[in-house]
């Protein structure tokens, strides 16, 4: 078995071929085939419903945005407030600790001293507790009132009730340990005497 291969002659002269984007084609067609069936009116009625679409994910976004910066300012002005806070109230801490060396000077200072090498020292106490009183009460630190005042559950703390008719219903009787504000906060409330 022989098998022959016979090849035609390519002519010299062929077209150049053109290529046509043929998305552009399909693009045109469509539109072309969509306004004969469908018509203007619908065409128009769909660009419409585009626009309401459109404008519809424009006022979601803009909503979100508002949101977020809504969030972002409260979030800004909590922060400002913290710092505020911390600032304010920083040496809390250190107040607390010092309050019963406070009351341990205090104790001492109601000592009666017999002899003349006591009073001495009591009154280098006495100095060292006035420069403690002046340092916290320039950091704010301030003691309740207490005896003759009304009482208050927000500063004063009831321990024991008495009934006294020459003192005024619900005053202090008696304060049996001393409070204190750092500024506008209790840190400590004072253990008072109350009337009945």
């Amino acid at each position: 078995m022989k098998f022959s291969l016979e090849v035609e002659p390519v002519a010299e002269e062929q077209k150049p071929l053109t290529v046509e984007d043929p998305v552009q084609q399909t693009e045109s067609s469509v539109e072309e085939q969509i306004e004969e069936v469908v018509g203007e009116e619908i065409i128009e009625e769909v660009e419409e419903s585009k626009e309401e679409v459109l404008q519809k994910q424009l006022d979601e976004t803009e909503d979100r945005y508002l949101r977020l910066r809504a969030d972002f300012e409260n979030f800004r002005r909590r922060t400002n407030l913290d710092r505020e806070a911390q600032e304010k109230y920083r040496a809390q801490r250190l107040v607390m600790e010092l309050l019963p060396v406070l009351d341990n000077f205090e104790r001492a200072l109601q000592v009666t001293p017999e002899h003349e090498e006591t009073k001495s020292v009591l009154q280098g106490v006495e100095m060292v507790y006035k420069t403690l009183v002046a340092a916290l009460k320039n950091e704010g630190v301030e003691p309740i009132e207490t005896v003759g005042s009304p009482f208050d559950p927000t500063v004063h703390q009831a321990v024991m009730t008495e009934n006294d008719e020459n003192a005024e219903p619900n005053s202090i009787l008696a304060e049996l340990q001393k409070g204190y504000k750092l500024k506008d906060r209790v840190i400590r409330p004072s253990m008072v005497k109350v009337n009945q």
